[in-house]
């Protein structure tokens, strides 16, 4: 039921060394380089470099130990073979999968014992059911327990992605390459390929699923790594209590007047320390006046979007929206696109149009 019974055709041999291949590389590329190829000026997280790193390597270990028990050791105890093979996917694959997605949420540093202890039952499984009992129905009991720990894992995360957006959301105006969906999107293919890969349904079809899956996973998971800022969350700081009413005029005075809404990537924690704050007080003064970090961050600049289109209107110089959407603040156009239809109700095209 799990032993790669392709191995034999040359095409799929093909696939699987390369697979085997491009996860090392990309292991390597992960724990070794230290720029950034893909994205020169964003710096990943490191833990989530490095624990990316170790799903990668536990990705090429396991296409080695398959051939390896499939091949050359205990090839005539099928029983034992599958035990120590299915033990190893599920104590290697899983949880360091795991970690990896929770790494990528950066609102905290979310512990990692419970997957430890939720592998727990799996080490039992292999030793009691699979090596010493030799129980047929060892493949099925791990098999339905690791999907349950899969459910469970999908519901956590669901909801930690939930408040990680809302995070994202409160305490930066640059969005760019920290989108959220993404994890999801990458939770939903592992756990579908880890499906397919233990319940081998659809035969050989599945066995060159996965395979190719596992081209695109890796690719996908280097790009998302190294397009991925870090964001280091910061305490919040005790203070004497203080006054809100005063926090409007530091930012009309110091973000405002002085241009910091301009800066990309300027967070929340970094406009309250020029303020001479801290994030609590002027996330408490955002709260109370019924907006957001990233509204009033957007806004602002949606503001000197059309100070300079009005400038630039005047004296007749060719212009693009980007442009003029960069010299703002906006990293991206789409950003800034979907900020101003936000704030204004209408497309940039349609407000340009009404300039006219």
């Amino acid at each position: 039921m799990y032993e790669n019974q392709g191995l034999g055709h040359m095409l799929y041999l093909m696939l699987y060394g390369g697979a085997a291949m491009l996860a090392v590389a990309a292991s390597l590329f992960l724990l070794f380089r230290r720029g950034n190829a893909i994205a020169p000026t964003v710096t990943p997280p490191l833990r989530l470099r490095r624990s990316a790193a170790v799903f990668m390597a536990s990705v090429a270990a396991s296409h080695v130990w398959w051939v390896v028990l499939g091949s050359y050791w205990l090839t005539g105890d099928h029983a034992l073979r599958n035990a120590v093979a299915i033990g190893l996917d599920s104590l290697t694959l899983v949880p360091t999968m795991m970690t990896t997605l929770l790494c990528m949420l950066q609102d905290r540093r979310r512990p990692l014992w419970p997957i430890a202890v939720a592998m727990l039952p799996v080490v039992a499984a292999v030793v009691v059911m699979g090596i010493i009992m030799r129980s047929e129905r060892y493949e099925l009991t791990v098999l339905v327990y690791l999907l349950a720990v899969a459910f469970t894992f999908m519901v956590y995360m669901v909801d930690a992605v939930r408040r990680y957006g809302r995070w994202l959301h409160d305490n930066f105006a640059d969005l760019e390459h920290k989108e959220v969906w993404q994890s999801l999107i990458m939770l939903a293919a592992i756990l579908l390929m880890f499906v397919g890969y233990k319940t081998n349904y659809g035969g050989m079809l599945s066995e060159y699923a996965v395979q190719l899956g596992t081209y695109v996973l890796i690719l996908f998971l280097v790009w998302r790594v190294e397009t991925l800022s870090s964001l280091t969350p910061t305490a919040e700081l005790d203070a004497d209590v203080a006054d809100l009413h005063f926090m409007g005029a530091l930012l009309e005075q110091q973000c405002e007047g002085g241009g910091l809404y301009l800066q990309h990537d300027l967070t929340l924690q970094q406009l309250a320390k020029t303020l001479g704050t801290n994030r609590t007080y002027l996330g408490a003064y955002f709260t109370q006046t019924g907006t957001t970090y990233n509204a009033y961050i957007n806004l602002l600049r949606i503001e000197h979007f059309e100070r300079l289109y009005a400038k630039t209107r005047a004296i007749s110089r060719p212009v693009t929206a980007q442009e003029l959407a960069r010299k703002s603040g906006f990293r991206s156009y789409s950003t800034f696109s979907t900020a101003f239809k936000t704030h204004r109700g209408m497309t940039v095209t349609a407000w340009m149009r009404q300039q006219e």
